[in-house]
């Protein structure tokens, strides 16, 4: 149950909202999401009467919400969400594009792909300071070593940044050298990293766990949004089947049936999705012609030499390829690149 507020609802009010939600045995959670101060009630809701919450003063609307994500919900935000990323909009009308290698590697490689990735069209960078990996012998990212490359990287260029926090700790530091937080596969039901990066001022990019649902998923964006951090992107990467012919199974049809239940904006990553860069190009013009809000790909000058994920990565030659055909299509589908 959601009790949306009047835009003057004093601390007071709120209050005796949330005492009378107590009083029911419910837990109240006041935040602010898209531009709305509402009172979120957990608990035994279903057999609530509204009007126990309708009369009181600073309520505008009582909402039952039939969906367990409550602020993802269509049902609580009909129109589509827009996010903004350091002035980089991702939502409805617009294809967004963020690129870039899989892990920050030097401040050379850093600066070099994002000057390769801008001028084919690119809107930010990706790139990771930590890296979860299944071997704990494998690449773990720079971490902190690599803040000075990004630092240089967006202090020169102006791209905005997005990297992957792996705790609470690698988040804090990304909060103060990036432009957006990726809340990873292996981290979707993290939960108090979702919880604390709900109480970010960065939006978040929140990646669909590798075996997750859709209805799990949008239940994560919930602890973000719940946190009171309304700038909540989701990403599609691929989910465990028994395929073997591609890393991953590239769920597309997601896309629509997300597009049914929340407002959120929705990426694609291709790149993870399939596990072979030969594969990039039909599956990310397939997430434009599906209805994704962008796409998140891997670039790399040298693939072949990149420490990390180089198989599914893209060149900058074949990126900017990739970048003439979408901007070809987007507006065959109502989208401007």
């Amino acid at each position: 149950m959601l009790i949306l507020l009047k835009p003057n609802a004093s601390a007071g009010q709120i209050e005796a909202i949330s005492a009378r939600a107590r009083e029911l045995s419910l837990v109240p959670q006041p935040v602010r999401s898209g531009g709305q101060d509402v009172v979120s009630l957990s608990g035994a809701t279903s057999g609530v009467d509204p009007g126990a919450f309708s009369a009181l003063p600073g309520v505008a609307q009582v909402l039952q919400v039939s969906a367990p994500w409550q602020l993802a919900s269509r049902e609580f935000h009909a129109a589509d969400t827009s996010v903004d990323v350091a002035g980089v909009r991702i939502g409805p009308g617009r294809f967004t594009v963020i690129a870039g290698p899989c892990s920050i590697e030097s401040p050379a490689q850093a600066m070099a792909i994002t000057h390769a990735i801008k001028a084919a069209g690119a809107h930010m960078l990706r790139g990771g300071l930590y890296k979860p990996r299944t071997s704990p012998y494998s690449f773990q990212g720079l971490g902190e070593a690599g803040v000075a490359a990004i630092d240089a990287v967006r202090k020169q260029t102006g791209i905005a940044f997005v990297t992957e926090a792996v705790d609470e700790r690698s988040l804090e530091l990304i909060e103060q050298h990036a432009d957006m937080i990726q809340i990873g596969a292996r981290s979707m039901q993290n939960f108090a990293l979702l919880k604390r990066a709900g109480r970010s001022r960065l939006p978040v990019l929140l990646k669909r766990g590798m075996s997750a649902t859709l209805e799990e998923w949008l239940q994560a964006a919930d602890y973000v949004l719940s946190g009171g951090n309304a700038g909540v992107v989701l990403c599609e990467r691929g989910i465990r089947t028994f395929n073997t012919h591609a890393r991953n199974t590239l769920d597309l049809g997601v896309i629509p049936a997300a597009r049914e239940l929340t407002h959120l904006p929705i990426l694609v990553d291709p790149s993870h999705g399939t596990g072979n860069s030969a594969h990039v190009p039909a599956m990310a013009m397939a997430a434009l012609a599906a209805g994704a809000d962008g796409l998140l790909i891997e670039v790399h000058p040298d693939p072949a030499q990149s420490i990390s994920d180089g198989e599914q990565t893209m060149n900058p030659e074949r990126f900017n390829s990739l970048m003439k055909q979408l901007r070809a299509m987007a507006p065959l589908v109502g989208r401007a690149l």
